[in-house]
C-alpha cells in the first residue's frame, strides 16, 4: 500500500478512535479540571481552550495560556510533507487527549482579546506539546518557559505528532486579509517560532481569497556553525557572565536570529546585547556564521469565520481539503 495511502487510513482511525470518546447522560464530554485548587468539570472545545460547567468561573470559556494547538475547524495548515488533513487530525487528537487526562490550572481572571479568560495549565500544556499535539507560543518577542521548549524538541528530536513529516522554522498561526479592516494601513499574519516560541508578524498589503493558501517563504540557516556560535558566546570572557541566566536554546536562538535577519531578540539587553552584536558581526564578516538559503516554510488557508462550521462551510474544509499547490482530494 502506498505510504500516503496508509497515512490517510490512520488518520481515519484517529477520527473514528474520537467518535469513540465515552459522554455523559446529557452527551457531553466532561473532563476533570482543577481551577485555583478546586476540582471543576470542563468541556474541551479543542486541544487549547475549554468551557468551565461550574464554580467561581462557570459558564466561561477559557484559553489555556502558553501552548498552541492547530486549527480544527477543518484542513487549515500544511508543511513539510503532510497533507493537510493529517495536520487537522492531529488538531482532533489534541482535543481528545486534553479531554481524557485531569488538569490542573490558574488564572487571576484576566482575558485575552476575545473575551476569554486566561488559564495556566503547565501540566496539560507539557503534555500536548511533549506529544506533538501542540507547540509552545509566547504572544511576543519573549521565548517560552524553559520545559515547554525542551519538550517540544523532545517532540522533534522524536518526530512526534506534527513534527513527524517535517519541521518549519515558523508556524502559521493565524492570518489576515487587507478586506477584513480597511482602515488598517498594514496586514499581518502571526509566525510562531519552533525554536523558542515568539512570536512575528509576516506583514502584508494582500488581499486573500476564500479557500487560498498562504505560504511563508523562510530564511534558513546552517545549524553547525549557529550552534558553534553559541558555543563560543559561552565561552567568551565578557560576554558569558552577562548570559549566565540564559539556556543554551537561547544563544542559539540570539546567533540565529542575528544570522537571519542581522538582529537579537528585544529581550536581550545592554551591555550583554552589544558586546553580542559586535562578536557575531565580526564571525559574519569572517564567514564564520555560515550560509542562509530560503524555502517554503508553514502554510495556512484562508477562511473567513463566518465560512468555517455549519451548513455554511466553504468547500476547502469538507472531505480531505485542498493542498497549496491547488489540488483537491475528496
Amino acid at each position: 500500500m502506498p505510504k500516503r495511502s496508509l497515512s490517510f487510513l490512520l488518520a481515519a482511525a484517529c477520527l473514528v478512535t474520537l467518535m469513540l470518546v465515552p459522554i455523559g447522560a446529557q452527551g457531553v464530554v466532561f473532563t476533570r479540571v482543577f481551577v485555583n485548587g478546586r476540582s471543576v468539570p470542563v468541556t474541551f472545545n479543542d486541544g487549547d481552550s475549554f468551557r468551565v460547567h461550574a464554580g467561581e468561573y462557570r459558564g466561561a470559556q477559557c484559553r489555556l495560556a502558553g501552548f498552541n494547538t492547530l486549527e480544527s475547524f477543518g484542513p487549515a495548515h500544511q508543511w513539510g510533507d503532510w497533507h493537510p488533513y493529517e495536520l487537522y487530525i492531529n488538531a482532533k487528537m489534541a482535543t481528545y487527549n486534553g479531554r481524557r487526562g485531569t488538569w490542573h490550572c490558574t488564572t487571576d481572571g484576566s482575558r485575552d482579546g476575545y473575551g476569554r479568560v486566561l488559564m495556566d495549565c503547565p501540566d496539560l500544556a507539557t503534555d500536548q506539546i511533549r506529544r506533538g499535539y501542540a507547540h509552545a507560543y509566547q504572544i511576543d518577542d519573549t521565548p517560552s518557559r524553559n520545559y515547554y521548549l525542551r519538550a517540544q524538541q523532545d517532540a522533534i528530536r522524536n518526530r512526534r505528532g506534527m513534527w513527524a513529516h517535517g519541521v518549519p522554522d515558523y508556524v502559521m498561526t493565524s492570518i489576515h486579509s487587507a478586506d477584513e479592516d480597511r482602515s488598517r494601513e498594514v496586514h499581518y499574519n502571526r509566525l510562531v517560532s519552533v525554536w523558542d516560541a515568539h512570536t512575528e508578524s509576516m506583514q502584508h498589503h494582500d488581499t486573500y481569497e476564500e479557500c487560498s493558501w498562504v505560504c511563508n517563504d523562510e530564511i534558513r540557516v546552517d545549524m553547525q556553525p549557529v550552534r558553534a556560535a553559541a558555543r563560543r558566546l559561552r565561552e567568551d570572557a565578557q560576554i558569558a557572565p552577562l548570559v549566565a541566566d540564559f539556556f543554551n536554546l537561547h544563544l542559539v536562538e540570539f546567533v540565529r536570529r542575528f544570522r537571519r535577519l542581522g538582529v537579537l531578540p528585544e529581550y536581550v539587553q545592554n551591555p550583554a546585547r552589544d558586546l553580542i552584536v559586535r562578536r557575531l558581526e565580526r564571525e559574519r564578516a569572517n564567514g564564520m556564521l555560515g550560509e542562509t538559503h530560503t524555502e517554503r516554510g508553514a502554510c495556512m488557508i484562508h477562511v473567513p469565520f463566518e465560512r468555517r462550521y455549519g451548513r455554511n462551510q466553504a468547500a476547502c474544509l469538507r472531505g480531505h481539503g485542498t493542498t497549496p499547490g491547488g489540488t483537491g482530494h475528496h
